[in-house]
């Protein structure tokens, strides 16, 4: 097969199929379904139920109306972390993360990159009383540690706090320091839905389901869908349907005719700010003006600050940061390392968290447990919403889900995706060796391999036949044209948009002025499409990444940012229309 068609399965089947059991039907007396179960959402929850129940044997299509990770699970902090601060109020979430950041770590350790974080404790009242419990507190926390292969936590005086992270100021009588992972959540989902798929899963992305059928009694029976691109739609019949649409997850209950209350969250909104460089050594806590905890943090080639946490009543497919949201953890920020104001803001993305529902908390102090709905309660057997989580313990999550499903299929294979490496965690590549055998230099070579890991051999092979296919596209992350053309034929991209989330494409200092415009025409040509369809796809991410990016600039930025645009406009042929800034 030349390529992956978004909505066909990929035929590339693994040792670990052949020994999967097949579902078996819920009674001998229901009718024959196209599929057991389909799961809408295409977010971390909902790739790693496809995954976990193609493994167990089940038959499985996952929806996705936008791309992979295009909810909180690709706006995320980038952290598979253990939340610290839940362990006062909600220690057993803390103990998930920790255990299924252990489990993530061993199936995807290409994508992992570990952050240190230094936590000041600054002068103020019974400071250094306040230092003495925060000690005692990480020490609770240390027990966690060996689950997450994390470090113990320390205690720093101010000059050893400076040693480590000369640029931070202010009056401190202390400091802690504990440990984190990082990752890249749209190569978490990707890689999840590429596994399921090569256990035999459908996976339609940018396919939006219309429609949720049931029979007289209530029962799931089927689900009508639209491709979002090309408009042609269809319908699949199934047992099950499974809602892992996070915020969305209200929304997606009323296409069975439930009222949304049914599957309710508390949409909580969380931006982050992107700097052009790694500012700093070590991830730094702060404090904003309202005492919130904040941070920023060196993350693969930037630096994040992040983060806010506020109900959110607006439109999740159009979620943006503010002006006055960006100023917020800025200035919190820099109180403690002003060096912040010297880096550049190369753009800002914004999430919504879906939150369980519980009425007069702060947000900020909203459970960040899950939680599974079986919706026969409601009259809708065969239908259930995956409420809540964290991307931490999204295994996890999915693993129960999939519980619930093997129950109700009468399957005998237990879960394995704690120990079945995701796709590039089969082995090690040496980045170095990639390079020299391909002719590219070594800092594109290691950006490759941490977003493939093993699978980067597949893309060497590309361009070991076509040499050509070296070039770089974006310069800035870089991502080369093989990579390009790869995840376009592989991983389910059908945007300029889509190959960002998978690559990173665009997302550095340029906000793809440079790129854009060429990884459009490529998407054409692979999928088949008008130049012109390409080109449009390249002026649609442009404004996107302007709109993102025109909170955190001054004017004379702004005005660079505007003559860009305008300049990759006359390159494509494009006239100015209503939908730009």
């Amino acid at each position: 097969m030349r390529r992956l068609c978004y909505t066909q399965t990929v035929k590339e089947p693994r040792a670990a199929l052949a020994r999967a059991p097949r579902a078996l039907a819920v009674t001998s007396a229901e009718s024959p379904r196209d599929v057991d179960v389909v799961i809408i959402g295409g977010g971390v929850n909902g790739t790693g139920v496809a995954r976990d129940a193609a493994m167990r044997g089940l038959r499985v299509a996952l929806f996705e109306r936008n791309d992979l990770a295009f909810g909180a699970s690709g706006n995320s902090s980038g952290m598979i972390h253990g939340g610290v601060r839940y362990l006062t109020y909600d220690p057993e979430v803390t103990e998930k993360s920790c255990r299924d950041s252990g489990h993530i770590q061993a199936i995807a350790p290409h994508l992992l990159f570990r952050i240190p974080f230094l936590m000041p404790v600054p002068r103020r009242r019974h400071a250094r009383i306040l230092a003495v419990l925060m000690d005692a507190f990480f020490a609770a926390y240390d027990r966690y540690q060996p689950l997450k292969r994390g470090k113990r936590h320390t205690r720093l005086t101010p000059e050893e706090l400076r040693q480590l992270e000369p640029g931070i100021e202010g009056d401190i009588v202390a400091a802690m320091t504990f440990d984190e992972w990082g990752i890249d959540g749209g190569r978490l989902c990707a890689a999840n839905a590429l596994d399921a798929a090569e256990r035999g899963a459908q996976v339609h992305v940018g396919v939006t389901v219309e429609h949720i059928e049931r029979d007289a009694e209530g029962t799931v029976t089927a689900v009508r869908y639209r491709d979002r691109h090309d408009g042609r739609g269809g319908r699949l019949t199934t047992h099950v349907v499974v809602n892992a649409t996070g915020a969305w997850a209200p929304i997606t209950a009323s296409l069975g005719a439930l009222a949304p209350v049914h599957a309710r969250v508390r949409p909580g909104k969380g931006i982050h700010v992107v700097l052009d460089r790694r500012v700093s050594n070590y991830a730094v806590m702060a404090e904003s003006i309202d005492r919130r905890a904040i941070f920023v943090e060196p993350w693969q080639n930037v630096s994040i600050i992040g983060t806010t946490d506020d109900d959110y009543y607006g439109d999740l497919d159009r979620v943006s940061a503010t002006t006055e949201e960006v100023r917020y953890l800025v200035e919190g920020i820099a109180r403690v390392l002003p060096s912040i104001r010297s880096a550049r803001i190369i753009g800002t993305y914004a999430g919504v968290r879906p939150t369980l529902h519980a009425w007069g908390k702060l947000e900020d102090q909203l459970s960040r447990e899950h939680e599974i709905i079986d919706h026969a309660a409601h009259g809708a057997p065969g239908l259930y919403s995956m409420i809540g989580g964290k991307l931490a313990s999204y295994r996890l999550f999915a693993e129960e889900m999939t519980d619930v499903l093997g129950r109700r299929f009468s399957l005998s294979s237990r879960c394995t995706t704690h120990r079945s490496p995701l796709p590039g965690g089969e082995a090690e590549v040496s980045p170095f060796a990639l390079a020299e055998r391909i002719g590219v230099d070594a800092v594109a070579a290691r950006r490759l391999v941490y977003r493939h890991g093993a699978r980067a051999e597949r893309i060497a092979e590309r361009i070991a036949r076509r040499p050509r296919e070296a070039l770089a596209v974006c310069t800035c992350e870089p991502v080369t044209e093989a990579e390009v053309r790869h995840v376009v034929r592989h991983e389910f991209a059908r945007t300029v948009g889509d190959v960002a989330r998978r690559t990173r494409l665009g997302l550095g200092p340029c906000g793809g002025v440079r790129c854009a415009a060429r990884c459009g025409a490529i998407v054409a040509e692979e999928r088949e499409l008008a130049p012109a369809a390409g080109a449009r796809q390249a002026l649609e991410f442009l404004l996107h990444q302007a709109r993102t990016r025109v909170v955190g600039l001054g004017p004379e930025q702004a005005r660079q940012e505007a003559l860009g645009i305008a300049a990759v406009r006359a390159q494509l042929g494009i006239a100015r229309d209503e939908s730009g800034p």
